[in-house]
């Protein structure tokens, strides 16, 4: 483990400044976080002056690294911008997050003596000549669709157009009025479905990250005030997410689109700076993309509610339920169709490539934008015969349907998410979520005890030295059907053999994440797994034996595997008020009744009574059904919101927050 990790952790339970702490970041200053002291927590200017104090010790981050550097009064290094530039010039993949880097510059540090007149030439040169849509002219591999990607080249499109207007932009020959024009309706497209439905990479503590960035850029400078001030509400709800699904500054809950390391690492998660700087919970830890945005930005501050609900910990337990996100065959009902480019790419926003209403549409793009030779396309690449042939014989949405477990792996539709949260641990889970259907990157539930003492589990879809995803831990091969009722998680695993055209099935067991390094202690005994993390404790169970990965790597001690393609985990938290001691706790959880009949499972739950579930059929708890599906965008002890949205209200104590998407207004008791 890293000094850098070491610290981290021990910075998430409270915002405290430690002796040690700060004796590390003078010896180690860049790549030891710095944390401001207590009277941060409620304090946004002093948590931003923690950040640019280490920003500007900090010689890395690219073009990010040198706006933090610039705004806490140090030089520009020029090698770093330019080798931003070089990389956009190339058109690289995640060009798009270094060009709102670049973008950013020009608008907040156009004029300041500190970045010379060469460096700002050479960013018009590369602004002028990006490609900003697939619909532009040349083949390149980068990611234009996904939902961060969609409004990352859209935003900077326009005001890349509204900085140089009356220019030619000359990869597309456009000026930079018509780039506004073409910009502004996909703009505010996005915007208007993540206010209404939420965000298809839902909870990603991956690219919330991103989805920031290009968000405040647009509301710091976009003159369209009111697309500045709907890509601040939109920021809001971003918060609310966080705020909402996490434990202690970790966002340890299910996750849309997520990796390896921001799975099992909390200090490795994308959102933890800048959730500790706009709410005070989390870890200061270098210049990213978002924490930088929000650190510099001149017209966006937190709703203090916001900040309130994210510290707000003591309950002795809380829910959070959301709808979020749609169904492709809805897509009529939100203006969407399956004809136009416009709306291929709003699909390809929920990675809906090979939907039987999409498929067609998606073969058209890949002609008209030369994807065939984009390497994330590579899958199709592979079987453009079998495609081909398919779409001359009209059966593409037929081959579609077929293989649905397979090709729609990507696709992220409307989801349920479950949180529930006690002071001493949260457990979350994507209720009954696309079955038996490949996954690339979900992550459907975890339970989080502290920064790292977590559990999950996953089908794995490569070996472990693969890092394309689906891989060993990051995705799924298969997804199971989970269900949740506050502190128990059932998760139930039906791994179908069969021919696939993108990625096959080929492993046959089912693997689960329980670093014994990071509790306080492991016990197992009548086939539970048992861990305690400070009070609190977490139970674990599979239908099946496991065994514990011993080979020398980074799982070791920390990996469980379970032999089968149909097997059923269970998971119960618990905690020492309400449970006693963890002797207590597990003495009742092991004197439970599990019994498993076919793929059905029922357990006597000593907190939550008899419960029945399996993979098809309802979550029974003593004989009554427990609805898994949600009808409220959100629905918790803060709020309770319609969906789709058309207003938002979250309150906690005197504060509150209060949106309505149709006015666009934005009202406040207080903001930081």
């Amino acid at each position: 483990m890293t000094l850098r990790k070491t610290l981290l952790q021990s910075c998430f339970m409270k915002p405290l400044v430690r002796p040690a702490l700060l004796f590390a970041c003078i010896l180690f200053p860049l790549t030891v976080p710095a944390v401001a002291d207590d009277s941060a927590l409620h304090d946004f200017q002093a948590r931003r002056q923690a950040f640019l104090e280490l920003c500007l010790q900090d010689n890395g981050h690219g073009p990010y690294g040198e706006l933090a550097r610039l705004a806490a009064g140090g030089d520009l290094q020029e090698d770093a911008v330019l080798s931003a530039l070089e990389s956009i010039d190339e058109r690289h993949d995640c060009s798009d997050f270094k060009l709102h880097g670049i973008l950013r510059l020009l608008y907040q540090f156009g004029n300041d003596p500190r970045v010379s007149g060469d460096v700002i030439e050479k960013c018009k040169a590369t602004v002028l000549h990006f490609k900003y849509w697939p619909d532009e002219p040349g083949i390149d591999s980068m990611c234009t669709w996904s939902e961060n990607h969609h409004i990352l080249f859209a935003s900077a499109g326009y005001l890349a157009g509204q900085l140089y207007r009356d220019e030619e932009f000359t990869n597309s020959g456009r000026t930079g009025r018509e780039m506004m024009a073409v910009n502004k309706p996909r703009i505010l497209r996005w915007l208007d479905l993540r206010f209404r439905t939420g965000f298809s990479e839902w909870l990603s503590n991956v690219y919330y990250d991103e989805d920031l960035a290009a968000l405040f850029d647009l509301a710091d400078f976009c003159h369209d005030q009111d697309i500045a001030q709907r890509a601040r509400m939109v920021i809001d709800l971003v918060f609310a997410d966080i705020a909402f699904n996490s434990y202690r500054g970790v966002f340890g809950s299910t996750h849309g689109r997520t990796y390896e390391a921001e799975k099992k690492w909390a200090a490795d998660e994308n959102t933890s700076c800048v959730s500790y700087l706009a709410m005070g919970a989390g870890v200061l830890s270098g210049a990213n993309m978002s924490a930088t945005c929000l650190a510099l930005s001149t017209s966006y501050r937190v709703p203090r509610v916001l900040e309130d609900i994210a510290n707000d910990t003591q309950h002795p337990e809380y829910l959070n339920r959301q709808r979020i996100g749609i169904r492709v065959r809805d897509g009529r009902t939100w203006g969407i169709g399956y004809d136009s480019f416009e709306d291929g790419m709003v699909w390809l926003s929920l990675e809906a490539y090979t939907c039987p209403r999409t498929i067609n549409l998606t073969a058209r793009m890949l002609d008209s934008f030369h994807w065939w030779q984009n390497d994330f396309f590579e899958p199709f690449q592979r079987r453009r015969r079998f495609f081909e042939n398919a779409r001359r014989l009209h059966a593409l949405p037929l081959v579609a349907h077929v293989f649905r477990h397979d090709l729609q792996r990507n696709t992220r539709e409307q989801v349920d998410i479950y949180t529930y949260r006690t002071p001493n641990y949260m457990l979350s889970t994507a209720q009954d979520y696309r079955k038996g259907y490949g996954g690339d990157q979900q992550h459907i539930w975890q339970a989080t005890l502290g920064p790292d003492a977590v559990c999950f589990t996953t089908h794995p879809a490569r070996d472990r030295q693969r890092s394309e995803t689906p891989n060993y831990w990051a995705g799924s091969s298969t997804l199971p059907r989970a269900a949740q009722l506050k502190n128990v998680s059932i998760v139930v695993y039906n791994i179908a053999e069969g021919h696939a055209l993108y990625m096959p099935n080929d492993f046959d067991f089912t693997h689960a994440w329980v670093p014994k390094d990071k509790f306080d202690e492991v016990i197992e005994r009548d086939g539970w797994l048992f861990a305690r993390k400070g009070d609190g404790y977490l139970a674990f169970r599979s239908q099946h034996p496991y065994t514990w990965q011993d080979k020398p790597g980074i799982d070791e001690n920390r990996e469980i595997i379970v032999q089968g393609r149909k097997n059923f985990y269970i998971c119960e938290l618990g905690r020492r008020a309400t449970d006693g001691s963890f002797k207590a706790f597990r003495d009742h959880i092991a004197a439970a009744r599990v019994s498993y009949r076919g793929l059905n499972v029922t357990y006597d739950s000593p907190s939550q009574g008899h419960l029945e579930f399996g993979w098809r059929g309802p979550l029974k708890q003593n004989g009554k059904t427990v609805p898994l599906h949600e009808s409220m965008r959100y629905d918790n002890a803060y709020g309770q919101v319609q969906f789709p949205a058309e207003t938002v209200e979250f309150r906690l104590g005197d504060n509150w927050l209060r949106m309505n998407w149709n006015t666009a207004t934005r009202q406040a008791s207080s903001f930081e």
